[in-house]
């Protein structure tokens, strides 16, 4: 690929262009309790607060990235500044394009890594959570850990392959639909359905799953009992949410459940919250993410809830 500048200059820093500013940030539950704080994050001085406190809270490594400790020796930690975001998603992005042949000349790589940067800086793009979560750990700092049983596709034949490990080929995908089959400890079935979606949510990601070919309460086993019913499933699934309000925050996964019922698809959203089709709405007040059924097919709105945008 030959990439063309349009915001960025050759030889000049990206992050010379914009002006930083040193913010706070400080996370609190309902009951004034301290989630999460941080007095010394660099952000670009033009994000608000809201952008700020999503930032850090959510997208920054808390744990694992190297840097200079207090006494002057080399310790780890979280990351401190958008400059490190933003260098270890356009960096890694770079590097995977350079290491499957994606630009012409090293000039077109070095010009894709400015003006992506510059874009994230400013505002004018953002990727998913899971790209701010997970993409660069590798790369950037040396972060990884075990495989949690990923499959990949090998970019040059297709062919599928286990991921040797967490983070040197992430998982950067916001929303999974899965199936479920009529079968409870198998492969492809409902128990292991529970452990595709652990996998997915310990990530960022969330997932949604047709659960209409499951037996309804009372309908016969083949070993002579009776099926306890989607219910009561359902029950076990929605314990790892631990939602009961339709409302998401910024940068968490959610999990969507469809069933077909009498010809029309009902869709609930983290267990609560039923929405019919076509044209429902979930609570889109503010603070919260309007969420859709249009066409046959959940939609999201308001994507900035995802993004540190305020």
């Amino acid at each position: 690929m030959k990439i063309s500048r349009r915001f960025t200059t050759k030889d000049t820093d990206v992050y010379t262009t914009t002006e930083w500013a040193t913010r706070s940030s400080k996370i609190k539950n309902p009951d004034g309790s301290v989630v999460f704080a941080m007095d010394d994050a660099q952000i670009p001085k033009e994000w608000s607060q809201l952008a700020t406190d999503i930032v850090v809270s959510k997208y920054f490594r808390k744990a694992g990235v190297p840097q200079i400790g207090a006494d002057g020796k080399p310790t780890t930690g979280p990351e401190r500044s958008v400059k490190q975001v933003v260098h270890r998603l356009a960096g890694c992005w770079k590097h995977w394009g350079e290491t499957h042949g994606y630009f012409e000349t090293s000039e077109d790589a070095q010009a894709f890594y400015d003006e992506i940067a510059y874009m994230l800086l400013n505002q004018m793009a953002a990727p998913n959570s899971p790209q701010w979560f997970n993409t660069g750990l590798a790369w950037a700092y040396g972060i990884n850990g075990p495989a949690q049983g990923h499959w990949i596709a090998d970019h040059r034949t297709g062919a599928l392959e286990r991921a040797p490990d967490s983070y040197t080929h992430p998982q950067p995908h916001a929303c999974f639909i899965q199936s479920v089959n009529d079968d409870l400890v198998n492969e492809g079935g409902i128990m292991d359905l529970w452990v595709r979606e652990a996998r997915l949510f310990k990530y960022g990601s969330g997932t949604g799953t047709n659960f209409s070919s499951l037996r309804g309460d009372s309908e016969s086993l083949s070993g002579g009992g009776k099926s306890s019913g989607l219910m009561s499933f359902l029950k076990i699934g929605e314990g790892f949410t631990g939602n009961d309000k339709v409302k998401i925050e910024p940068g968490e996964w959610h999990e969507v459940v469809l069933v077909n019922d009498a010809g029309r698809e009902r869709a609930w959203l983290d267990g609560a919250g039923l929405f019919d089709f076509p044209g429902a709405w979930g609570d889109a007040s503010a603070g919260s993410l309007g969420l859709a059924v249009e066409r046959g097919e959940l939609e999201v709105k308001r994507w900035e809830v995802f993004a540190p945008r305020g």
